[in-house]
């Protein structure tokens, strides 16, 4: 066992052992229409016991968990609470877990992004079980005046082998809740899991198919009106006036009102990113009135005129295309340079340059941006789909002069984000339209307001060169990346470390189209530029495309260059070593084209290997295989749906999504523009692999993501004999068949 301190989190264990007492918690109680059964009224416990802020336990021996962070479909809500059961040692059937509510005061990190949830909580949670469970047996040792570690706990029973006595969970929840917390707690090996790196089904599963109101448009209070936001048309305007006249006098409709996000002196937060300040409300009683009279809105537009160093207000694709190129000739910053990389260059028998794009791409979530706000003069209750709700509590606090204990904002399931969802304009847009009403205000985005919008992931370009000796040796090696308005580099990974003469350049674009993190925020377009450069630069060695990586690695392993290299030799190498087993790499199939792809971020490796067929004379995705080394998989069954999710998600982006704009116009606006991966498209079998290791958890949630875009571009090339270097490859800048 392994003995930590409780002195992280210490404070929240106190302030929740002080609340001990009958009473329930709040968890999703507050939809209306989340009733329970019969069947649970029934059983659930007749009181309650806090235990610390992740548990209370009825006198029945049922346990609440507290899931602390966002659920944005990438299933912490079922795995973070079996971190807290594992080491409290309760049968998983006897389990309730709710979404906790914000509380920075009891948890730390209740935010939703860079796949950190299950790494930074690892030991948070588990520490919490853990000491929940000594608390149990302290209390049971006072009672049966027995020493508390001759005490055993197994599947929420206590028990005392010399004296033949035991009692459920429920018997001892009283008094454990006075006990106070200990100073220290054994945590669990590996060998003595049962919950952890089980399969355990999703919590919300059933309510969700069943239409159980779970996500922000479910929620509903009684009095709450609608409200609709009608923004600038373009990137690089803004509101000059509008006339409501014909809108206010519509059915149903009670006011129609300029928006202020954020006032003028106001310092934005990283996660405060909004395209338009300023924008006009319409408010009614429901959602199809305020639709048509947000259509009858006469707004007037103007430009912001040119500003920051960006040449034009209205921006266009072919603009943007040009000035990437431009900027790409241009002196760039030099984030990393090991060796005498010119020199190297000079003497090349052989210089082979690639250079790889990518388009801006919107997040186009399933669930469209919404939000509840109901504020008062003296507090504001939020609630609603965010990633960052701790951070939208300073914001909105800030925003309508409250104290930040006045302003209470609830963590609703996500229908969908990656990214779109670290930014809460919209949860503020709600709040100042809620203050204006002096109402209770849902605020809806239709598709179209989403996606013109902004927050896209950026436009990216990167330029490979890479210098071969007389003997075809790899002696040099020249990464240049920027993008508008941020660079997609990473200077110190792969294959940083394994080449004597590297050099990595950046630079960035400025623009008025607003950006943000998309899943896997860079590494998204630079792992498939990357992974297709290599593969190219495999062939014209002569060498197998997994064996020259490998051979990379091994160089980097006996031989590192440099001391900034961010990943792990050998983790890297056994993603690649296994997926080239488990895909029987070397003994491919007639009329099977393979390519092969892997990357690490995120803390985490990935290597795939992408099986494509040609039918009708278009390409089709027979199979995927996916190797992953993120440490100790919590819950494997979640764990492969997440993979298979991105898998998907990636191959469709690199085939066919992109945003592209015309005098600062996006000119696709819904799915019947932006092109999405279909059901038919998808792979037809993926089989996900994962390193079995004692490493602590690491990220999944968008590893799996960026290296598939070079597993099809490696095996589109297999399949055409022609080279994909722009995204999206299906596209309107590209085509297989052209």
């Amino acid at each position: 066992m392994t003995i930590v301190k409780t002195t992280f989190g210490r404070r929240s264990f106190l302030k929740s052992s002080a609340l001990a007492g009958g009473g329930m918690m709040l968890g999703f109680s507050w939809f209306a229409s989340c009733k329970p059964t019969p069947e649970q009224i029934v059983n659930m416990p007749k009181e309650w016991f806090n235990i610390n802020a992740y548990l209370k336990i009825g006198e029945n021996g049922l346990v609440t968990i507290m899931s602390p962070n966002p659920e944005i479909g990438q299933n912490v809500k079922t795995s973070m609470p079996m971190l807290v059961a594992e080491e409290l040692d309760v049968d998983w059937k006897n389990v309730i877990v709710e979404q906790a509510p914000l509380d920075t005061d009891l948890f730390t990190r209740q935010l939703a992004g860079g796949s950190q949830s299950i790494r930074q909580g690892w030991e948070s949670l588990r520490m919490a079980g853990a000491s929940a469970r000594r608390m149990l047996q302290e209390a049971a040792a006072e009672a049966w005046q027995v020493s508390a570690d001759e005490i055993t706990v197994e599947n929420g029973v206590l028990s005392h082998e010399q004296s033949g006595k035991s009692a459920g969970f429920g018997e001892m929840a009283s008094a454990a809740a006075e006990i106070p917390v200990p100073e220290e707690v054994r945590l669990k090996d590996l060998k003595d899991y049962k919950i952890i790196g089980t399969s355990r089904k999703n919590v919300d599963g059933k309510k969700i198919v069943t239409g159980e109101p779970l996500y922000g448009l479910d929620y509903k209070k009684d009095g709450m009106l609608i409200a609709m936001i009608a923004h600038p048309p373009a990137f690089g305007m803004k509101l000059k006036s509008f006339d409501a006249s014909q809108a206010k006098a519509m059915p149903g409709i009670k006011d129609v009102i300029p928006v202020k996000t954020y006032k003028d002196d106001y310092k934005l937060q990283w996660s405060d990113t909004s395209t338009y300040p300023d924008l006009v409300a319409v408010v009614g009683n429901s959602t199809w009135e305020v639709m048509q009279a947000k259509k009858s809105l006469r707004l007037e537009w103007e430009s912001i005129g040119e500003n920051d160093n960006i040449p034009s207000a209205l921006e266009n694709t072919s603009g943007h295309k040009a000035l990437m190129n431009e900027m790409q000739l241009k002196k760039a910053e030099v984030r990393r340079k090991d060796g005498n990389p010119e020199s190297a260059f000079k003497n090349a028998a052989k210089i082979i340059e690639r250079t790889y794009s990518c388009p801006f791409l919107a997040h186009n979530t399933m669930e469209p941006m919404n939000f509840f706000a109901d504020v008062r003069p003296d507090m504001a209750e939020l609630a609603g789909p965010i990633q960052t709700p701790e951070f939208m509590e300073k914001t909105v606090a800030a925003r309508l002069d409250l104290p930040l204990e006045k302003v209470d904002i609830h963590m609703t399931r996500m229908g969908g984000g990656f990214g779109r969802r670290l930014y809460g304009h919209f949860l503020v847009e709600a709040a100042v339209i809620s203050q204006k009403m002096n109402a209770p205000v849902k605020l809806i985005y239709s598709r179209e307001d989403d996606m013109s919008y902004g927050i896209y992931r950026p436009a990216y370009l990167a330029t490979y060169r890479a210098a071969l000796d007389a003997n075809n040796n790899l002696t040099a090696f020249h990464v240049k990346a920027g993008g508008i308005p941020e660079s997609p580099l990473f200077a110190n990974r792969f294959p940083a470390g394994a080449i004597d003469n590297y050099l990595a350049e950046s630079w960035a674009a400025k623009s008025n189209i607003s950006v943000g993190a998309f899943r896997a925020p860079r590494s998204n377009f630079i792992a498939g530029a990357e992974q297709s450069f290599l593969d190219e630069l495999a062939e014209e060695m002569g060498k197998d495309p997994i064996d020259f990586r490998l051979e990379l690695l091994e160089k980097a392993k006996n031989s590192p260059v440099g001391e900034r290299n961010d990943y792990e030799v050998e983790r890297y190498a056994g993603v690649l070593k296994l997926v080239k087993e488990k895909s029987n790499w070397g003994s491919e199939q007639e009329g099977v084209h393979r390519g092969v792809s892997a990357y690490f971020c995120h803390n985490s490796y990935v290597a795939q290997v992408l099986d494509m067929v040609v039918k009708n004379g278009a390409p089709v995705v027979e199979k995927v295989h996916c190797a992953i080394d993120c440490g100790i998989v919590v819950n494997p069954d979640a764990a492969i749906n997440l993979s298979e999710g991105g898998i998907v998600d990636g191959i469709g982006h690199a085939m066919y999504s992109e945003i592209t704009v015309k005098e600062g116009v996006p000119e696709q606006n819904n799915f019947d523009k932006y092109r999405l991966i279909r059901h038919s498209e998808a792979p037809k079998a993926i089989e996900v692999h994962f390193v079995e290791n004692e490493i602590d958890p690491t990220g999944l949630g968008e590893p799996p993501f960026p290296p598939i875009m070079g597993a099809v571009a490696n095996a589109l090339y297999k399949a055409t004999g022609k080279r994909f270097y722009d995204q999206p490859f299906m596209g309107s800048s590209s085509s297989v068949l052209g």
